[in-house]
């Protein structure tokens, strides 16, 4: 049974800073890359709507010489209530991976249980661990390593969150979230973090938490399919965006994240955005460079 890429912690931590490492080489000389896909079809399916995932993904694929086959929920039969685990074990006679974006968790397990190939998730609600990887990529090009702090401001429930919480155990920086008590995030995570050796902090003093920060991090405050919460969730994290104030705490050396899509004025005023200290789109970048060497790391 092949090995799947459903969390971090599908990594060892030297897996983990290889692919960085792999992933950087590449972004520097393009032609290092190969062909390692050669004569492979990886599925890309998608039950949510997607900009990086999909033009990232479908990308990486084409230039490490595979083909990609796009695919949502519409185009096969679990719109009609098809079994995941049926769909797992056909597909498998079909493609060599699948790279799934989907709305649970529990999806993305059943998918890897079932299929016997690799499976790599490009999201779900608990993790997000091909974003998470771009993000340590941006960090290590930007010289900030091991040591370094991390400080993420606002949902930290979120399936970012979670899979920051990870990585920096993986890349050996301190993380600290800054959240709401009723958005903390998951004990079980929590729990993998600290196993791993992670330094991890959780306040809901923003301006604490950005003191002396080598990493600025936000994200949107309602995710897709959290529609009918947001009035609730913006009332509730309305005191944790990453503005000018908080960006003066932080060390003058610092960069800023965002995974995007950014709500500008929300989670992030458009100064502190479009700040020369801004990475964002570098980061967003990196999910083709990351994304190329996962997909070389899991089909090899």
């Amino acid at each position: 049974m092949s090995r799947s890429f459903l969390s971090l912690t599908a990594l060892a931590r030297e897996e983990f800073q290889e692919i960085l490492t792999r992933a950087l080489d590449g972004k520097r000389n393009k032609a290092a890359w190969g062909k390692p896909l050669t004569d492979k079809c990886v599925a890309l399916f998608f039950e949510k709507p997607s900009t990086r995932t999909r033009i990232s993904f479908e990308v990486a694929v084409v230039e490490l010489g595979g083909y990609p086959l796009i695919l949502t929920q519409n185009d096969l039969q679990l719109s009609r209530g098809e079994e995941i685990s049926d769909t797992a074990r056909v597909m498998a006679r079909y493609v060599n991976a699948i790279m799934a974006r989907v709305k649970s968790h529990s999806t993305l397990e059943s998918l890897a249980a079932h299929a016997r190939i690799p499976v790599i998730n490009g999201l779900s609600d608990k993790f997000h661990p091909c974003q998470a990887l771009a993000d340590f990529l941006t960090l290590k090009e930007n010289g900030i390593g091991k040591g370094a702090k991390l400080v993420f401001v606002g949902d930290g429930s979120s399936n970012v969150a979670h899979s920051l919480l990870i990585g920096s155990a993986h890349y050996g920086c301190e993380i600290v979230i800054a959240t709401p008590e009723n958005l903390l995030p998951s004990a079980d995570v929590l729990t993998i973090a600290a196993r791993l050796g992670g330094q991890v902090t959780i306040t809901q003093n923003v301006l604490q938490a950005a003191k002396d920060a080598d990493v600025l991090y936000t994200d949107v405050w309602v995710s897709m399919g959290e529609e009918a919460k947001a009035e609730q969730k913006k009332e509730n994290l309305k005191k944790f965006q990453l503005n000018e104030e908080v960006l003066s705490y932080a060390k003058k050396s610092a960069i800023i994240l965002h995974c995007l899509p950014a709500h500008k004025g929300e989670e992030i005023t458009e100064a502190v955005f479009e700040s020369p200290m801004s990475r964002i789109f570098d980061q967003a970048e990196n999910r083709l460079h990351t994304q190329k060497a996962v997909l070389e790391f899991f089909l090899k």
